[in-house]
């Protein structure tokens, strides 16, 4: 995602790198805030911070109601409210979590993979056959990541660069800390990730956005354009495509990490529709736990 601005305003881009410098400012001191507590409490704050402060005023919890009340339109408001809610509190959670970069591996290090694909992911390393684990903004991803960084597999990982550069460059230094390489989207960190690949790596990729004139495929009862490339990369490097989700637990602090099984080779659509499918599932049974911050079911001129 580029970074300049599209306004043909000579005064814009400075006027822009002053507010992202401030807003990069303000989610510092917040982060530096909330590193100084002990990590349940700094994990409570910044949830409760981002539910009851920062979500609403920026918009967050409007969205994630539109979203909600489309896809399940009979549902009381009363629950969308309370979905609404707790999907903010888990996205504040996730983003300290994510921050938190000695404590939060630390803490996963002790989790055990659970799910078939535990130990399809095992035999495909033996066999020095690459693997692309794919999951959705849902729990918190890193936590499976991180479990599995803990028993010497080494995960890369591509990411979008945020728009905001001041932000981006320790966000970053973020994923870098999980171990495993990390590449950026665009042809140099494709060039990589397919590197990566080819040596019989692994690697995350997530697929829940809104991707520019990708295929349309059902995403919870609703059509959503949905990004072909994992299951495009699994049929050309031969790799294992197996789902895998961070599920937080009751205590709001750990984490179940579960892969399931990979999925069947045959055709990009089909594929990623079982990805899709498999994700559906997973926010049927805790719709909390997925960002519906996200504009999923966005139009291509929005």
């Amino acid at each position: 995602m580029s970074n300049q601005t599209t306004s043909d305003d000579p005064h814009a881009q400075p006027v822009q790198r002053f507010w992202d410098f401030l807003i990069n400012a303000l989610i510092v001191g917040i982060i530096r805030l909330a590193l100084a507590l002990p990590y349940a409490t700094r994990i409570r704050f910044v949830g409760w911070l981002v539910e009851r402060v920062i979500g609403p005023v920026a918009g967050y919890r409007r969205r994630a109601l539109q979203n909600l009340r489309m896809i399940w339109p009979d549902m009381s408001g009363a629950r969308h409210a309370e979905i609404a809610g707790k999907c903010l509190n888990n996205l504040g959670r996730s983003f300290i979590e994510n921050y938190s970069a000695q404590d939060f591996p630390a803490r996963m290090a002790e989790n055990t993979p659970t799910g078939p694909g535990a130990r399809a992911l095992e035999q495909a390393v033996q066999d020095g056959r690459p693997v692309i684990l794919v999951s959705g903004h849902f729990g918190n991803y890193e936590a499976t990541r991180a479990t599995l960084v803990a028993r010497g597999y080494d995960i890369g990982g591509l990411y979008r660069d945020m728009k905001n550069p001041y932000f981006n460059a320790h966000y970053v230094k973020t994923m870098e800390a999980f171990g495993g390489p990390v590449f950026p989207q665009g042809r140099k960190g494709t060039a990589g990730f397919v590197r990566h690949l080819r040596k019989g790596g692994q690697l995350v990729l997530l697929f829940d956005q809104h991707v520019l004139y990708a295929p349309i495929l059902d995403f919870m009862g609703e059509p959503a354009r949905t990004a072909l490339s994992a299951a495009e990369l699994a049929l050309r490097y031969d790799a294992l495509l197996i789902p895998f989700y961070g599920i937080r637990q009751t205590d709001g602090l750990s984490f179940e990490a579960i892969l399931e099984a990979p999925i069947p080779h045959s055709d990009p659509m089909t594929m990623t529709q079982a990805l899709n499918d498999s994700l559906s599932e997973r926010i049927k049974q805790t719709p909390e736990q997925w960002f519906w911050v996200h504009r999923r079911w966005r139009a291509d001129e929005d």
